[in-house]
């Protein structure tokens, strides 16, 4: 911020004049974007190319999820087929059988498919359970003699928005093939109180919270346990609208 005073600003000097072949396709105009068609075509043809890297690199690590997901209601068959076709599909490949649908790419968009999906038959209403199982790495779903450096990769997922949808889990983290593995799981468990609430139960632990931070909170730590671990699994029970339950579980 610069400071003002009472005096008036010299004016400001007259830009130099330009031609036509001195604009190159990397220069910007006064909003940022790319001068020229030239700049808006390389614009999307490097984001088109790292859409192409980040799914060329998932599909490499066998980046995936399945998902069932059973709304209590007479009308289940109209709620599922509804929230499916209005998926955005953007990055991912998604198909769907008579038991699960599988949804595949990178860590992120793989996400965000996962909550809109639960998110939107959960907004149906009635009483739904949807079983979400992430993996990825190496062994597993392909065979791979990709280097450690390309594995255990950090991985930039950012936790989702809430979706205003109470919601409560069963999860369990699965870090295969590595001695002290419970390390990894002692620690995945302390950090997912950050967003929700944590209870430890009887061969799981309970998550509570709303729904986009109950899965964000088990996508992060499969994400992260994926920096130590070559082939990392984990799976939740997520359960929305219960009438078992007296009052919706809260966000901490």
């Amino acid at each position: 911020m610069t400071r003002t005073t009472s005096s008036p600003p010299a004016p400001a000097p007259a830009p130099p004049a330009t031609s036509a072949a001195q604009t190159t396709a990397g220069s910007a105009g006064p909003t940022g974007d790319p001068a020229g068609p030239d700049g808006a075509a390389l614009a999307r043809d490097t984001t088109a190319d790292d859409h192409a890297h980040a799914r060329s690199r998932a599909a490499a690590l066998g980046v995936g999820a399945r998902v069932s997901v059973h709304p209590h209601r007479d009308d289940f068959a109209d709620v599922l087929l509804g929230a499916l076709a209005a998926l955005d599909r953007t990055g991912v490949d998604v198909v769907t059988d008579d038991v699960s649908t599988l949804v595949r790419g990178p860590e992120a968009d793989v996400l965000r498919v996962v909550v809109d999906l639960v998110a939107a038959v959960a907004r149906a209403g009635g009483h739904v359970v949807a079983h979400v199982h992430l993996s990825r790495g190496c062994p597993g779903e392909v065979a791979c003699d990709l280097g450690d450096d390309v594995v255990l990769a950090p991985v930039d997922l950012a936790p989702p928005a809430p979706v205003g949808v109470p919601a409560s889990a069963h999860w369990a983290l699965y870090p295969l093939g590595v001695d002290g593995h419970l390390d990894a799981v002692l620690t995945a468990v302390d950090e997912a109180g950050v967003r929700v609430r944590v209870t430890p139960e009887h061969y799981v632990t309970r998550l509570d919270g709303d729904l986009a931070d109950v899965l964000g909170t088990v996508a992060l730590a499969w994400a992260r346990t994926g920096e130590h671990v070559r082939h990392v699994v984990t799976h939740v029970t997520v359960s929305v609208g219960s009438p078992s339950v007296a009052s919706p579980a809260g966000a901490p």
